[in-house]
């Protein structure tokens, strides 16, 4: 089928069209707080690469429970990235588009090494979390600004999950004293 002049210039000003998406949300709110779901969202993408890197790299006496915990930890994290997404684009703005952006937006640090100590992994899994809980938070107050009660909820779920990601990091690194 072939488009003639006025059928190919309507298609490409719905290309060029700004995104529009119904939200009782100001502009602004939109904005805001799809900027701080989707720097949100490049965390918990970097904090699922980061858990699984220390699920495939796990070693020593306690593999097996260690190298589980991070495999349900990691499918967890992973579950969260596309209600997160489309969160950001129900209330009308963008989200990330390539690794690039993540790598860009992520506020929680890669870790490339070599080695790294099953106690060490169980510790830096924990301070991620608890770092991304605090991310969240820091969303939930500005969604509360806003009144956008729905990210916030959702904020709420998320933000119990990986306190209790935490919990279990901790609970299993503990050492007998």
């Amino acid at each position: 089928m072939t488009l003639d002049a006025s059928q190919r210039q309507q298609l490409e000003q719905r290309r060029l069209a700004p995104l529009a998406t119904p939200s009782l949300l100001s502009p602004q709110a939109s904005q805001e707080i799809g900027g701080a779901l989707t720097m949100l969202l490049a965390d918990i993408f970097a904090l699922y690469l980061k858990t699984k890197n220390f699920h495939w790299h796990m070693s020593g006496p306690h593999f097996r429970d260690y190298h589980l915990l991070l495999d349900d930890q990691s499918q967890q994290i992973i579950a969260v990235t596309d209600a997160v997404a489309e969160r950001v684009r129900k209330i009308g703005a963008t989200t990330l588009r390539s690794t690039g952006h993540i790598g860009r937006l992520q506020r929680l640090s890669d870790n490339d090494s070599d080695f790294v100590t099953p106690s060490d992994m169980l510790a830096e899994l924990r301070e991620d979390n608890l770092r991304l809980v605090g991310f969240m938070m820091a969303t939930h107050e500005l969604c509360d600004e806003h009144g956008d009660v729905a990210s916030a909820s959702l904020l709420e779920n998320w933000i119990d999950e990986a306190e209790q990601r935490a919990w279990f990091l901790f609970e299993s690194g503990r050492t007998s004293a």
